[in-house]
């Protein structure tokens, strides 16, 4: 059932009228409620793993290391709201003898901006779906959650949903601080209200552009956080398969198979040398890889269309044929497809094989010696969440300087001896990157740092301090970081510098 425009409407007023006290809730409340609902989901895990099994077709071994990732991000954005730093809080103390003229209080800090619509994503349905880190990050940052929930796992977000208002209700966070709509028409009515001051997404690029559009065609625009498309390029250098060519065969094939593929950041194109003698292996791997449901009917009838378009192209040789099974239901059944082409054919065919397919494939690229391989980046690729070089020990890091250069210029985070697959929920994690990796390349989705984009500056000059925020007071009674430019500092700058 789709939420009903009456509903959408008391969704709407719910959250609106509940910003100004999640904005107020102290810093010890807020954190209590998020390890309060850490708690009530891992309390439920049974059932909820239970319910995302059969809707998903994931294997219960990911989806209780997903449900356990999502109860680890709410209790480390609990840890960053005790902590205090995100508010970024300055103060400059009025100053009669500045240098340039006499300079007032000023104060300025991170507010909360207001509510937030969260589009849950389908591969993620416990780490990016109802109770993941975006509405993690939302929810540490003080503003009230509206989750759009995922038609590919309807109940399980209608139970999460529950799970999580019971547990911020009994923290005592404010009545409309988390609410849960559904229906994809219903989503974009709910990103248009003039009430709803952010929104963030995970999944395709069209539908991502679609949601920002709309972000920025409002008579008043608000920032749209999209996770939309990757490929993930990674480069193997001569050095790292002399020295263990068998371990990234089978890193490959894992990283491609696991999750039959549907990751954002699945390696999608893999460069490595001429005659570098990998097939046996890699075949060899992804033989012994038993067959995984993909997510819905949807997603396995755009990934038969996508690997037959991208192994029937020009240039193309099979390293492992795999299989793609649909069933009576119209569940799709796979293994993984790894597949090669020269540098020079995936140059020529760009506009056919370098779009993401979404599923266990992955194109092996043959690239001759002496290949600028920092000049093939710009040629083939957009944004990325990740890239990621495979080097050997001895090689000099100077050879590979101008490919990391490029890499970084292209991806959000650069990967070494390593697989982008199995992302670190860390408080330096950066889960983002260009376009069309995401809408906003200066954001993450994954680690503290989330939190910010959910944030807005705000100062204040010359306020009394009842009038204060209280992180900008200087009783400072939420006890958090306060950078103070004290008077008389000013004649001072610069000469630190020699």
């Amino acid at each position: 059932m789709t939420t009903t425009p009456q509903d959408l409407e008391a969704v709407a007023a719910r959250a609106a009228a509940a910003a100004e006290p999640c904005a107020a809730t102290t810093p010890v409340a807020r954190a209590r409620a998020l390890v309060a609902v850490a708690d009530a989901i891992a309390d439920s895990s049974d059932e909820l793993v239970e319910i995302a099994a059969a809707e998903t077709g994931l294997t219960e071994v990911r989806l209780r290391g997903e449900r356990a990732r999502t109860t680890v991000q709410l209790r480390l954005f609990a840890d960053v709201v005790l902590d205090g730093g995100y508010l970024d809080a300055r103060i400059d103390v009025a100053d009669d003898d500045f240098v340039l003229g006499r300079r007032p209080d000023v104060r300025r800090y991170l507010a909360p901006v207001g509510p937030v619509v969260n589009f849950a994503a389908s591969n993620f349905p416990f780490a990016f779906s109802v109770a993941g880190g975006d509405t993690a990050s939302a929810l540490a940052a003080g503003c009230p959650v509206i989750v759009k929930g995922h038609s590919g796992h309807p109940l399980l977000s209608r139970r999460t949903a529950e799970i999580v208002a019971e547990a911020l209700a009994g923290a005592g966070m404010p009545d409309g601080m988390f609410q849960l709509v559904t229906g994809q028409q219903e989503g974009i009515a709910i990103l248009k209200d003039p009430r709803v001051m952010a929104g963030s997404f995970t999944g395709s690029i069209a539908a991502g552009r679609l949601l920002a559009d709309v972000a920025a065609a409002r008579p008043e625009p608000i920032p749209f956080f999209g996770e939309l498309g990757s490929v993930n390029p990674v480069f193997v250098t001569q050095g790292a398969l002399d020295e263990r060519a068998d371990e990234i065969a089978a890193g490959f094939v894992a990283s491609v198979s696991g999750s039959a593929g549907q990751l954002c950041t699945k390696p999608g194109f893999v460069f490595v040398p001429s005659g570098h003698g990998l097939e046996p292996a890699i075949a060899a791997a992804a033989a012994s890889v038993a067959s995984h449901r993909l997510l819905n009917p949807r997603i396995a009838a755009a990934y038969s269309a996508r690997r037959s378009e991208i192994v029937h192209a020009p240039g193309v040789r099979v390293v492992a044929e795999g299989i793609v099974r649909i069933d009576d239901d119209g569940q799709g059944w796979v293994t993984p497809t790894i597949v090669v082409v020269g540098a020079e054919t995936l140059v020529a065919e760009r506009d056919r094989l370098l779009d993401e397919c979404f599923g266990p494939l992955s194109i092996l690229v043959e690239y001759a010696a002496g290949t600028d391989l920092a000049g093939l980046v710009p040629m083939l690729f957009q944004g990325n969440l990740t890239a990621t070089v495979h080097r050997g020990a001895a090689e000099e890091p100077a050879v590979l300087r101008d490919l990391v250069r490029v890499l970084a210029e292209h991806a959000g985070r650069v990967l070494f001896d390593g697989w982008p697959t199995g992302v670190a929920v860390t408080p330096a994690m950066q889960h983002g990157g260009p376009w069309p990796a995401t809408t906003n390349d200066s954001s993450t989705s994954v680690g503290t740092a989330a939190i910010a984009r959910f944030l807005r500056p705000v100062a204040y000059q010359g306020a009394p301090q009842a009038l204060l925020p209280e992180p900008l007071r200087d009783a400072n009674p939420w006890g958090v970081p306060q950078s103070i430019a004290g008077a008389g500092e000013s004649i001072r700058w610069g000469a630190s510098v020699s």
